[in-house]
């Protein structure tokens, strides 16, 4: 590591201490030539996760995104923010566990409607509208048959 103050390789480590939950290492490094200390963050490089849209056009994975969907679904309804957190968090790890770096934006939906059904029937009914873009009222009637069979079983 180049010290940022002289320029010269000759750096040792201080100190280290994780952050960040665990995701990150934070070293105090002091440079052997001129004693200048410094502080550098290490990380694990994640794959770039990116998401294929219904028309074709591709754009970076956004965990804020699908929060943000996860709250106007849930507006005015019963549910913990922290549990549309842990629903948003749950996905993004989903999917970077399955290695792959394109997924469509359908999958990502159908995810997010699999986890909100279990959570606020509502909530599920708000965004699977939106998101399947109900076109009618008998579209909409249907979904809700599928729910309330869902529910019996």
């Amino acid at each position: 590591m180049k010290c940022p103050s002289c320029h010269e390789n000759a750096t040792r480590v201080i100190d280290s201490r994780q952050v960040d939950d665990g995701k990150s290492i934070r070293r105090r490094r002091e440079c052997e030539d001129c004693q200048y200390r410094f502080t550098t963050f290490e990380k694990v490089e994640e794959i770039p996760l990116i998401v294929v849209k219904r028309d074709g056009i591709r754009e970076q994975f956004s965990r804020e995104k699908i929060l943000r969907g996860l709250i106007k679904a849930c507006e005015k309804r019963p549910v913990p923010f922290e549990k549309l957190e842990q629903i948003a968090s749950d996905i993004e790890r989903e999917l970077r566990s399955q290695g792959i770096s394109e997924i469509p934006s359908v999958d990502i939906g159908e995810m997010v409607m699999d986890r909100l059904s279990s959570v606020d029937e509502v909530a599920y009914v708000r965004f699977a509208s939106v998101y399947r873009e109900f076109k009618d009222l008998n579209v909409f009637i249907e979904e809700m048959k599928e729910l309330l069979n869902k529910e019996r079983k």
